[in-house]
């Protein structure tokens, strides 16, 4: 029996929904993350993008445990000598870029480098409710349901 290997033009690509409200940050960003490379497919290919593409909504409502929101830091570099710079997931969310927080959790699960690039060109985070994706019919993925501890109230 052979092994099958999936070919760039033998992908076929669903359109997924998630809304992110009440989802706790880590177990939503694994989730995707698994969706965007495609293992969750019989015929996952490990050098091929042969995942979905995902629309999240609502990612200023994610949750986080314990003191997370206070706690956990997200550390960047500037690129000058000394220029380690950091800030707070709390801070993050409240500020004007609260899809970054979900942007950079999938972004640090799936891999580096050209494949990795081309994998987070297929998810596409909001902060609010609104979209541009209403004509590619979108699927809804409901994460909470999956298992009770992936949603907070």
């Amino acid at each position: 029996m052979q092994t099958f290997s999936m070919k760039p033009a033998d992908v076929r690509k669903k359109w997924y929904l998630v809304d992110a409200q009440g989802l706790v940050l880590g177990r939503l960003a694994t989730i995707l993350a698994n969706r965007l490379r495609g293992k969750h497919l019989p015929h996952y290919t490990p050098h091929v993008d042969c995942g979905d593409n995902i629309v999240v909504i609502n990612a200023e409502k994610i949750c986080l445990t314990g003191q997370k929101l206070d706690d956990k830091i997200f550390y960047w570099h500037t690129g000058y000598p000394g220029g380690v710079k950091g800030r707070a997931i709390g801070k993050i969310l409240a500020g004007k870029n609260p899809e970054q927080v979900v942007i950079k959790a999938v972004e640090r699960m799936v891999p580096r480098g050209p494949l990795g690039r081309t994998i987070m060109r297929n998810l596409k985070v909001y902060a609010g409710s609104q979209h541009p994706h209403e004509a590619q019919k979108l699927e809804i993925l409901d994460i909470g349901s999956l298992n009770p501890k992936n949603k907070r109230s």
